[in-house]
């Protein structure tokens, strides 16, 4: 492996039958499938990429359908528990429910992606997620909110794994890099208006509210995605074979050491951050006393960090300082902030009140602006071959590690934060070691890219 964020690698990953289109061009900086004198050799790709701004908005738009799905609702969770007469316990399965669907679908739709192409696959899973939305409006019970939940992520899948491997088949290198922090800025908008949107749903009407407007932005995400976003991967590239040749694929995927290490590394820092979706309604409101508009606020303002830091990343560092530096940084700083935040729900500094929690939250969420986009790309370098199915795997993992971290920070009830801050401590532990002993990032430099 060449140096992080310098050069591109292909991976262990044998190309797909038939062969692929060209390949990456050798510099990083120029859009992947464009050659020395920028002419496009992606066909269908290269319309697409051209799009510019359009194409962002829309891969934007399909990047922030999770956290609508899930950040929405979160000032909701009291209230669900009451109207559905459920414990705590329970309605946090709603979330999991979905994460769990998101993990799940995105196994199977990232290879129909690789071998269908992107549209047909997408389109499909945007028109089920707005149907399971609809039915989780007017759910009587929690045991069927969780059902349509669970439908509702699979569905959803669609758009996460996609939007991903769509930007794999335009970009490479350094620039697929910047362009996930471009992502990150479109998509980071969602969690930062999602909970003050559904704090002011419950204004003027109940939960059920705040799945009928998911279910709008669905339909209108769908029409957008039909009416714009073209294919971008052409049949030439596509791979054959059924689902024997998606395993083998995937394999292969995971018999790659630095592969996996960023996988397992982006899927333990996403449950940090789950950990945080997941138990900060309950720690902010029943604890702390906040109302669901000063969480919204609350959780607003972290959103704002991690989307300024994924900026700074974007803008300022790729490029100038190797992926893996960066990666690493952010790393060390969500794992101090998860130790803080552990000794102060602990008591170590004696009985602390909302503001210096919040603070470790906010250095916590904003340091996943460094984390995140740096994994998913690092990954998705070695994989010019199989996107879509590395973007499942990429997707899947974050989604159950983030899935079996949910209940976990409720296990000791709803009156202390201590669990949140357990299991955000122990995922970045896991996240940094992962990170240190598959990577080997200070091997970076001496690594030939595998061909």
């Amino acid at each position: 492996m060449p140096e992080s964020g310098q050069t591109s690698t292909t991976g262990h990953i044998p190309a797909p039958t038939p062969a692929p289109g060209p390949s990456p061009a050798a510099d990083p900086a120029r859009p992947h499938g464009e050659d020395a004198s920028g002419a496009a050799a992606g066909g269908p790709a290269t319309a697409a990429r051209r799009a510019g701004l359009l194409v962002t908005l829309v891969l934007g738009g399909l990047t922030a359908l999770p956290p609508l799905s899930m950040d929405m609702y979160l000032p909701a969770l009291p209230e669900v528990t009451r109207s559905l007469h459920a414990p705590a316990a329970t309605v946090q399965l709603t979330l999991t429910a979905c994460l769990a669907g998101m993990a799940l679908g995105q196994l199977v739709v990232g290879p129909m992606s690789d071998k269908w192409g992107r549209r047909t696959p997408l389109l499909a899973g945007m028109v089920v997620y707005v149907l399971a939305t609809a039915v989780c409006a007017f759910a009587p019970s929690a045991e069927l909110l969780i059902a349509f939940r669970l439908l509702q992520g699979l569905a959803g899948a669609a758009g996460i794994v996609i939007a991903r491997a769509v930007v794999r088949d335009l970009y490479d290198g350094v620039e697929m890099a910047r362009f996930f922090s471009t992502l990150m800025l479109i998509s980071g908008v969602a969690p930062i208006v999602a909970p003050l949107i559904g704090g002011q749903i419950l204004r003027l009407t109940d939960w059920r509210g705040v799945f009928h407007v998911l279910a709008v932005i669905g339909v209108v995400l769908t029409l957008v995605v039909w009416r714009f976003l073209h294919e971008t991967l052409p049949p030439e590239r596509r791979q054959q074979g059924g689902v024997g040749q998606a395993l083998r694929t995937m394999r292969g995927l995971l018999a790659d050491r630095v592969f996996t290490g960023y996988m397992l590394a982006g899927g333990l820092a996403f449950a940090v951050l789950f950990a945080y979706i997941s138990a900060s309604p309950f720690v902010v409101q029943e604890i702390y006393g906040a109302s669901p508009q000063t969480f919204s606020l609350l959780f607003g303002l972290n959103s704002i960090g991690l989307v300024a830091v994924g900026q700074v990343n974007g803008k300022l560092l790729v490029g100038r300082v190797s992926l893996d530096k960066v990666l690493g940084w952010g790393l060390t700083v969500i794992l101090l902030a998860a130790t803080a935040l552990l000794l102060m729900t602990t008591g170590v500094f004696g009985e602390v009140g909302l503001v210096p929690i919040a603070a470790g939250l906010f250095v916590l969420m904003s340091a996943m602006g460094l984390a995140m986009p740096n994994t998913n790309a690092q990954a998705l370098m070695r994989t010019p071959h199989a996107a879509g199915s590395a973007s499942a795997l990429l997707g899947t993992s974050s989604f159950l590690i983030g899935a079996v971290a949910s209940p976990l920070v409720g296990i000791a009830g709803e009156r202390t934060a201590v669990p949140m801050a357990v299991v955000q401590l122990c995922c970045a532990v896991a996240a940094l070691a992962c990170f240190l002993l598959l990577c080997r990032p200070w091997r970076a430099a001496g690594e030939k890219p595998a061909l």
